[in-house]
């Protein structure tokens, strides 16, 4: 649980107040109360807590030594600057940025979002039961919010079903932007490790200099098996074995499959890969209505040239029930997170302290106390 303890060297900030969870120090805005943590990972510790001033329970994730990785420090930066341009009931809204005591010389960084109370990960691998209508509005409700992220230019690249966050009542919101990109001409190269393997798409698994928003839609498509099936479907050991799994369910594909692939040494893999035929969906999950099964094998086609978009998705019949038209119109102009991956820590310090001021406009950009 949140345990009060006094500040480091005994110097306390004004307006905050210090806490111990998960054996992590926490120093937080005094209208921020604590209650238990809630998640735990590479990138930090979330906890649950209570916001005194507008009496509504929120969660905040600690990002602990920000600035001791580069790729962390570009990471945090890029989902700052992307989520507070970004308003969509499925797509986590950031609620707050702690504005730390030192400008220059803070160390971690605080973000508060709305809370919510489980993610998709652990509802697939719970025991309780998900209908079609379950295995139908989450997938709409993640369509939904992809339409928005993709209208606005954006590839989230890492949609899994631990970044699917869910309410008791089945509301979904995408969430964890940190290696989110605008998809433009200025950025085609973009090859570097994106999306948990076992829901890369071909294209990455085959180091294609260039890709677009069909890598979300497969990795939606794997979500959406998963929801059928409760297990993974390409659950890849490693790059190779992952390409291997597909294709043993996918079938080996023919030459005009696979003329995307602008990497020679990749394509001559795939071409040498023993000879595959085709499972059917409708075989792996029998119980699946007969449109889910048709909009999945849609979802997973090898070639991205050929992979159903966000907006066919959503007119699909299996979503007839739930989308209308004229549903979510485009976002009206594109959001651009590109960042210099060069960039050096400090000036991506005195960036992140800019994006924090956007919450706190009572704050002047100088140093509050000294560095």
């Amino acid at each position: 649980m949140a345990t009060p303890v006094e500040p480091p060297n005994g110097i306390k900030s004004e307006g905050k107040h210090y806490f111990s969870i998960c054996q992590a120090l926490f120093e937080l805005d005094t209208k921020y109360v604590p209650i238990k943590p809630i998640g735990r990972g590479a990138y930090g510790i979330v906890c649950s807590s209570f916001n005194k001033e507008t009496n509504e329970k929120v969660a905040i994730k600690k990002i602990h030594n920000t600035f001791d990785n580069h790729t962390d420090a570009l990471r945090t930066l890029r989902e700052l600057k992307l989520l507070r341009h970004l308003r969509h009931e499925n797509v986590i809204a950031l609620k707050d940025v702690m504005v730390p005591m030192h400008k220059t010389s803070f160390k971690d960084v605080y973000l508060v979002y709305e809370l919510m109370d489980t993610d998709l990960h652990q509802i697939i691998k719970s025991s309780q039961s998900l209908s079609n209508d379950h295995c139908q509005y989450f997938l709409f409700q993640l369509l939904r919010g992809l339409k928005y992220l993709h209208s606005a230019n954006i590839l989230h690249r890492d949609l899994k079903p631990g970044n699917l966050l869910i309410n008791a009542n089945c509301d979904l919101k995408i969430c964890d932007f940190g290696l989110a990109r605008t998809n433009n001409n200025k950025d085609r190269f973009m090859t570097e490790y994106v999306v948990t393997r076992w829901y890369r798409a071909p294209e990455l698994l085959l180091c294609c200099e260039n890709y677009g928003t069909s890598i979300d839609i497969w990795s939606v498509g794997c979500i959406f098996a998963e929801l059928l099936g409760r297990n993974p479907l390409f659950p890849g050991s490693e790059c190779l074995n992952q390409l291997k799994l597909i294709i043993n369910i996918l079938g080996s594909q023919t030459e005009e499959e696979i003329a995307f692939i602008d990497n020679q040494k990749a394509r001559k893999f795939i071409q040498t890969l023993p000879f595959s035929p085709r499972v059917s969906f409708s075989q792996l999950y029998p119980e699946a209505e007969p449109m889910a099964i048709d909009l999945l094998e849609k979802m997973l086609v090898f070639d991205p040239l050929k992979r159903i978009s966000v907006d066919e998705a959503l007119n699909h019949p299996y979503m007839s029930s739930l989308c209308s038209p004229g549903m979510d119109p485009p976002v009206e102009g594109a959001v651009d997170v590109n960042i210099d991956e060069e960039l050096g820590d400090e000036v991506i310090r005195e960036m992140i302290w800019k994006e924090m001021l956007h919450y706190h406009p009572e704050v002047v950009s100088v140093s509050i106390g000294n560095p």
